[in-house]
């Protein structure tokens, strides 16, 4: 059952930046995700449909948790597909239907919410002044789907509201990036907080209460081209690199049938219809107590030995900057042995209760440890596009006069201190002689590369990074 490193990498002819997973992991899939994958139209596109399954599955499977590191870790999923124009990754959007039927579930159910509150407030309203009594109180806005381009405490606003739990679904990386660049928009550090389950505070405005998420799972799926990848991400030791799996597409100079089964149905409404299915068994695993996933011994033992070796590996081709994504990819692949045994449960008949112990299957392990071969390459891929641009950036600031930007810039940062507000901030620029407006995009800025973080509202303090 040992797999060793370098796997991936034969299953594309020599020369191709842009390696595929091997056939054998479509041999014995779940059967929901065989039939995800059964309208790949290519390799590449089939991959991109399965992992794409993956990840949005993974923000509803929030019954089944396991022990990673001797910390609690739940089946959540990061991804970002990278692909030029016209590559294909529009395909994407088929894996959201997946999901569609349990959003549309919980905004009816809060429609019957809102209706019922605002009864009641109309009741109250009505008969407060006879007969007192409190007021009723609103209910949370409840949706799986959170908007990529909202602020800050409105993402986390919402994430509290539906008890943690969410899926961001994003087609357009800029989107994302433009959102960032905003004075209100830069949640990355809620983004990296997210991916390890840990605490997310913030104050609601409207009612000034501090808001504790303790248990945070949030997936994420995004997809953009290559330089979206750097806009998004300033450099890999930013944090928000390593908590991603990366996907390359290559374009092809292929013209697909169009008018491929052209018959009643559409891709869409096949997708929407395995969305049911996997709503019959989201709606059956909420009812069921919370259910404990593990490894057997024989798969934990093989699974350090497999990336002690890929850690090796990425040290030996990237140097340590790739440290933390190899150790990532550790966690990650966890979590996808996790997703294809909850949806193993869906392929037993009848109603007999849930197991309690979720163990892995030893096909599900193998399958999950080739598919970490191939994403490795993929993450080193989108590693030295990042590190290009990077390159790239002093030669085109040197004529513009980057280098005086970077040292004004650097200068503001250093006469910083630890915690501070804009008021603060622009004080510290009046005395550097850097304009205040400057100073504005300075501070957005460094808060994108991680050496900043927004703590509150007009609140600001540096991470030490």
């Amino acid at each position: 059952m040992a797999i060793s490193p370098a796997v991936g990498a034969d299953q594309t002819p020599p020369g191709d930046d842009f390696p595929t997973f091997p056939d054998e992991i479509y041999a014995s899939m779940p059967r929901l995700l065989s039939d995800v994958c059964s309208y790949g139209i290519s390799a590449e596109d089939t991959d991109m449909l399965l992992l794409g399954a993956l990840t949005v599955l993974s923000s509803c499977l929030t019954q089944v948790s396991g022990i990673y590191g001797q910390r609690q870790v739940y089946p959540n999923l990061y991804l970002f597909v990278g692909a030029q124009a016209s590559a294909g990754k529009g395909r994407l959007t088929l894996c959201r239907h997946l999901v569609d039927v349990v959003h549309a579930d919980l905004r009816r159910q809060n429609v019957r919410e809102w209706e019922e509150y605002h009864r009641e407030k109309s009741l109250y309203e009505k008969n407060k002044r006879k007969e007192g009594g409190d007021e009723p109180r609103q209910p949370p806005v409840r949706m799986l789907f959170i908007p990529a381009n909202s602020s800050a405490t409105a993402l986390f606003q919402t994430l509290n509201d539906n008890e943690g739990q969410a899926l961001m679904f994003e087609t357009e990386g800029d989107t994302l990036t433009t959102t960032f660049r905003s004075e209100h928009g830069n949640y990355s550090d809620g983004l990296r907080k997210a991916f390890h389950h840990e605490t997310i505070a913030y104050n609601r405005r409207k009612d000034r209460e501090y808001v504790e998420i303790s248990m945070p799972r949030l997936s994420v799926l995004l997809s953009g081209t290559p330089r979206q990848i750097g806009a998004l991400i300033p450099d890999a030791e930013n944090g928000l690199f390593s908590r991603f799996l990366f996907y390359n597409l290559p374009l092809r100079p292929v013209w697909n049938d169009v008018f491929a089964c052209n018959g009643e149905d559409t891709l869409d409404g096949c997708f929407l219809r395995l969305g049911g299915r996997f709503f019959q068994f989201y709606s059956r695993l909420k009812k069921t107590v919370p259910l404990r996933f593990t490894l057997t011994a024989a798969q934990q033992g093989e699974f350090n030995r497999f990336f002690n070796s890929m850690q090796q590996q990425g040290l030996q081709c990237f140097g340590s900057d790739m440290l933390a994504s190899v150790r990532r990819l550790g966690l990650t692949a966890y979590r996808i042995c996790m997703v294809f045994s909850s949806l193993r449960l869906m392929d037993y008949e009848g109603d007999a209760p849930l197991p309690a112990t979720l163990c892995c299957r030893d096909d599900d392990f193998r399958t999950t440890l080739l598919m970490m071969e191939v994403l490795l390459h993929h993450t080193g891929l989108a590693y030295k596009g990042l590190q290009a641009d990077i390159k790239s950036t002093p030669s085109r600031a040197t004529v513009a006069g980057g280098d005086q930007r970077e040292h004004r810039l650097l200068q503001l940062f250093e006469g910083l201190p630890e915690v501070f507000n804009r008021a603060g901030y622009q004080d510290v620029a009046r005395a550097e002689g850097i304009p205040v407006r400057t100073a504005d995009r300075y501070v957005i800025e460094l808060c994108n590369q991680g050496r900043l973080q927004k703590l509150d509202h007009d609140a600001y303090g540096k991470t030490g990074k």
